[in-house]
């Protein structure tokens, strides 16, 4: 899917899967659909699955990297993208999203006419199979408006765009368990650099989740905070205290939508994953051992 065009703005979009057949057709549809003022290339890192991805992905002309399952983590499979890509924008997307409409791609390139500007990360929003509190999660941090311009590394390659010079000086942490966006993003801010959140870049963000994958997911984004944000700590009172006034939140918010009944032990569920998940691995420090490197970076 190459539109390259003389001077026009190029992007290479890179998505990392692993058994997305389910949703990879809508999101190469999007991509394919999107106005033609950024020309692109999409490059699909795939680190092992036996469905439908790769051939979904080779229908619409996308150039295919594969990483074995010994090799993955987060980190090193977005520089085998970014080592191959062409353009000079370096956009990530998740396989379980899909862009919102035709402009997505042309708002998500346009605040790089700041030159100070490193990284820029995209809205995200749930979709009518989200958890309850993860709507709540999404609202939180990527909301329907600009963010303060105060300093904050915060942003998430679900949804997000780099520059490639900058990448091709500073590449991915390949052993984080996680979080690599935010610490490439932390990395540039402390070189002068600018993050930068466009709520007009929309994409639906699509988990679907068993219990355990929850919680496996908030265990290795704590492992990995703990290494960017060493001062990050969460004892067991801290974890009791976030667990119950998340639900109480949330059970706040579907009583107001009477929605309580239906969604009570969701919310107990999901939130007691995320804030377990983040207690336990915010006490991970030992070196982790081949099988604990499987569970956190290929969960299956």
């Amino acid at each position: 899917m190459h539109m390259w065009r003389g001077s026009m703005l190029n992007a290479s979009i890179i998505i990392r899967t692993f058994n997305e057949q389910k949703y990879l057709p809508e999101l190469l549809k999007a991509i394919a659909a999107q106005s033609p003022s950024v020309s692109r290339e999409v490059i699909l890192v795939d680190s092992g699955s036996t469905d439908k991805t790769i051939s979904i992905a080779e229908s619409f002309g996308a150039k295919i990297l594969k990483i074995s399952k010994n090799e993955f983590t987060f980190g090193r499979s977005l520089n085998r993208g970014c080592a191959t890509a062409e353009g000079d924008y370096l956009v990530f997307i998740s396989g379980h999203c899909i862009p919102c409409g035709a402009n997505w791609l042309s708002d998500l390139i346009a605040p790089f006419n700041d030159p100070k500007v490193a990284v820029n990360c995209g809205r995200q929003v749930g979709g009518s199979v989200t958890k309850f509190s993860e709507h709540q999660i999404f609202s939180k941090y990527f909301p329907d408006f600009e963010t303060s311009p105060e300093p904050d590394f915060f942003c998430n390659n679900a949804n997000a765009a780099i520059r490639k010079p900058l990448w091709n000086e500073n590449h991915f942490d390949e052993e984080l368990t996680g979080l690599e966006d935010m610490d490439w993003a932390k990395r540039m801010l402390a070189r002068g650099f600018k993050v930068h959140y466009t709520p007009k870049a929309v994409v639906k963000h699509i988990h679907e989740e068993t219990w355990n994958k929850v919680k496996l997911r908030y265990e290795r984004e704590a492992i990995a905070l703990q290494k960017i944000m060493p001062e990050i700590h969460i004892d067991f009172k801290d974890f009791v205290r976030y667990f119950f006034s998340a639900v109480l939140m949330d059970c706040s918010k579907a009583l107001q939508q009477k929605i309580f009944l239906k969604k009570m032990s969701e919310i107990v569920l999901f939130r007691f994953c995320q804030y377990f998940g983040s207690y336990r691995g915010n006490h991970e420090h030992r070196k982790l051992s081949k099988q604990a490197k499987e569970k956190y970076f290929y969960p299956i």
